[in-house]
């Protein structure tokens, strides 16, 4: 009778569909957050001065650059919070506003992938209305989310002299701009507007160059080239787009450079002079530059260290790598093969094709600095949140914040056991990411939240809490993205 029910199991078997979760035999099933020491820094953002946005901080302009084996040239950096102090009350107020930014960017983000699959182009609904191809580039990353903006900074100087600002790194976006003078509306900055008459290197670009006809919305005004990037949460930028020159730690510079002065400017950029873009079209940063590979490291983002931007530098050896795809409808974004999420060891049971870019330019997986929490399609969201809360029964749960809808109160603990959440990709290889970067605090009195987030869009986005403390690489010439854990 044994023999006869094994043979009809076997024989069920063959006929049965495949059961897609599966036990992922490197994985751990629990890791360990550290509630006593992350409440401690969101009491630390606001303990001094809570109600200033000055405070004084060290002389990042005159550091010297570090030179190190690693790599030709290493800065000194400093977090936003060095310069800044948030003007929020408390946590929770400084997180609400953090979600919201970050709601309306992902919404710029899926409309834009939205009217591109349909073959409409921004410039067909937006009027306007007002060298170192082998050198290896260092430029400072620094925490922008205590101004509640969600991203993050780097300092450059530009023009000649170089005038130093803080830019915004944007792998979402590809124009690189700043504040000019004369402005006709300019937003509060850190530094000093910078000024294009006072620079050498200044040079307005005409109607009929490269740089202008690559530009999704622009105009021609006495053969000068206008331009203007606007961003889903009302933000935008509009002015001259000229060539200017960078410099990076009063070292190496970049001549020629593409660049938007604006002077009509408006948004939540709050602190930063302009932005770098990073993207993967023609005007971005690493295309103008021709770079083989650019990477950055986001630092925690309540903390008050910092990291490096880096430009023609190889990733850590023991990085682990995914393949890099990109979107034949929008070469701005950067796709990565994602197949499937681990919840406690366990692989989930979401098909692969969730994660994919169709045909049509729709769907798949954007690795982004600018967007803070990562969207995942409700289905496959749905399936990470129910599995997550299944090995986190013994939590006390606690009502929703915002778009988390899975939190709990720790504000009893020291420390819990929380379940472990990895990325899986093509190639079979696996990212397991620390508990701080999908458990996060809203508040400081206890509350964490589950920080991924569903999404009625076919785009899922892998944002930077989950990417904070990790050395991301985008390495073109082998199609590839490497994640460096540790590697700040």
């Amino acid at each position: 009778m044994g023999l006869l029910l094994a043979v009809f199991f076997s024989i069920l078997s063959v006929f049965s569909p495949p059961v897609l979760s599966r036990t992922l035999k490197s994985s751990s099933k629990t890791m360990l957050l550290d509630v006593s020491s992350t409440l401690a820094k969101t009491h630390e953002l606001f303990s001094l001065n809570s109600q200033s946005l000055v405070r004084s901080g060290p002389d990042v302009q005159n550091q010297e650059p570090i030179f190190s084996s690693g790599s030709s040239l290493s800065f000194q950096l400093h977090s936003r919070l060095g310069i800044h102090r948030s003007s929020h009350k408390d946590y929770r107020e400084l997180t609400l506003a953090r979600i919201n930014r970050d709601s309306a960017r992902v919404k710029a983000l899926q409309t834009r992938l939205d009217l591109l699959s349909l073959g409409i182009k921004k410039a067909d609904l937006t009027p306007l209305e007002e060298e170192l191809e082998d050198e290896k580039i260092e430029v400072p990353v620094i925490s922008g989310t205590s101004q509640g903006s969600g991203e993050y900074f780097c300092r450059v100087g530009v023009g000649n002299p170089p005038t130093q600002s803080y830019m915004v790194l944007d792998t979402g976006s590809d124009v690189n701009w700043l504040q000019c003078a004369p402005c006709a509306d300019c937003y509060q900055q850190a530094d000093p507007i910078f000024n294009p008459v006072q620079s050498t290197s200044f040079s307005p670009l005409t109607c009929d160059t490269k740089q202008c006809r690559s530009l999704d919305v622009s105009e021609c005004r006495n053969d000068t080239c206008l331009y203007e990037v606007s961003y889903g949460d009302g933000s935008y930028t509009v002015g001259d787009f000229a060539t200017e020159t960078f410099t990076f730690g009063n070292s190496a510079s970049v001549n020629n450079l593409a660049i938007g002065c604006g002077h009509n400017n408006e948004g939540l950029f709050v602190g930063a002079a302009g932005l770098i873009g990073l993207g993967g079209g023609a005007l971005s940063f690493p295309s103008q530059i021709n770079a083989s590979s650019f990477s950055y490291c986001l630092v925690d983002r309540d903390s008050d260290s910092a990291s490096t931007l880096d430009f023609n530098s190889p990733p850590p050896p023991d990085a682990i790598t995914a393949p890099l795809l990109r979107n034949s409808k929008l070469d701005t974004f950067y796709y990565v093969d994602l197949t499937g999420i681990g919840i406690s060891g366990e692989l989930l049971s979401i098909p692969p094709a969730t994660f994919q870019v169709n045909e049509n330019g729709d769907g798949g997986v954007i690795v982004d600095s600018g967007t803070a929490v990562t969207r995942l399609q409700t289905a496959a969201y749905d399936s990470l949140r129910d599995a997550f809360k299944a090995g986190t029964r013994d939590l006390p749960l606690t009502n929703g914040v915002a778009l988390f809808d899975t939190c709990y109160d720790l504000s009893s603990r020291q420390s819990v056991e929380v379940p472990t959440v990895s990325l899986h990709f093509s190639n079979g290889k696996e990212l397991s990411l620390p508990a701080k970067n999908y458990l996060i605090p809203v508040d400081s009195s206890g509350t964490f939240c589950l920080a991924f987030a569903p999404t009625s869009s076919s785009l899922g986005i892998i944002g930077n809490v989950q990417q904070q403390g990790t050395r991301v690489s985008y390495e073109f010439a082998n199609s590839l993205i490497a994640f460096s854990p540790n590697k700040c």
